[in-house]
């Protein structure tokens, strides 16, 4: 019996799930096997399944006759500038949603949420608009500002129910302790709220390093993040899939990196910030 259900469970569920996983992962084996094989054995015999025919050549003309490296800066910039805009903005957003009852509160939360479900394209001609006029058009605080549109909404939803799920009392017998509300909720909340200040900055550091069409519409020639330096590397009449396939590679890197560092503390805070309030 146990023989039998054994091999019901490999059937039925270890072999398809083993199917979506290499089917899910082999775009991405695909593109490390073509950034690790040269352009002449590219284009001769296509790409090199052994690690007789691997080189590092792809890379090194990556860096040396290309800006890569400051387009990544460029994106590391713009990435932790909207951590910290997006984590001042919600943190105190979402502490006046879960501490105070006003008119209008339950409308505004429901705008944050329906600023979600518009495309992004919807916005970007207004924040161009906007951008030109401010002078801000090209520059890192202006695609950083982009990005925090689309990074706050999520981040207030997620840290309302994680200050809401801190009692109040706390906060009361800190200002009756002496406290302002600023002190409280400085020295009180934070503290005990970070596992989601934690988890919802990782989110806005991916979101906003992965970004593609604010950088394209509102970046340009001195601000050019790693998703548009990748597009450059498209010729005209050509495309060298080698040099193509590393700056896919080194400009994912970062971001994967993180996330595998933190998954756990992750996929922990989102779960814990969803069922929590």
């Amino acid at each position: 019996m146990n023989k039998q259900t054994t091999v019901r469970r490999i059937i039925t569920t270890d072999l398809p799930v083993l199917v979506i996983v290499l089917f899910a992962m082999a775009p991405f084996a695909w593109m490390i096997l073509t950034s690790l094989t040269p352009t002449a054995t590219l284009n001769a015999t296509g790409v090199a399944l052994s690690p007789i025919g691997w080189s590092l050549d792809n890379y090194f003309r990556l860096i040396e006759q290309t800006s890569f490296l400051k387009n990544m800066l460029d994106s590391l910039i713009i990435a932790c500038g909207t951590v910290v805009v997006g984590l001042i903005v919600s943190v105190t957003a979402a502490y006046a949603f879960s501490r105070f009852r006003f008119r209008g509160r339950k409308l505004l939360m429901l705008q944050f949420l329906l600023i979600n479900m518009f495309p992004i394209v919807l916005l970007i001609l207004p924040l161009f608009v906007l951008m030109r006029r401010s002078s801000l058009l090209d520059t890192h605080f202006g695609l950083i500002l982009a990005n925090a549109t689309v990074a706050i909404p999520f981040a207030v939803w997620m840290l309302t129910s994680y200050i809401g799920a801190i009692p109040k009392s706390l906060d009361e017998a800190a200002m009756t302790d002496g406290c302002s509300r600023l002190t409280a909720l400085r020295k009180v909340v934070l503290p005990l709220t970070m596992p989601g200040i934690i988890s919802t900055g990782i989110y806005i550091f991916i979101t906003a390093w992965n970004e593609y069409l604010y950088a394209l519409t509102l970046g340009g020639r001195n601000v050019r993040p790693v998703t548009v330096a990748i597009q450059t590397l498209i010729g005209e009449y050509q495309i060298e899939w080698g040099l193509l396939a590393a700056g896919a590679v080194v400009g994912a890197m970062p971001a994967t990196i993180l996330f595998l560092l933190v998954q756990r503390r992750l996929i922990g805070g989102l779960t814990q910030g969803a069922v929590k309030g």
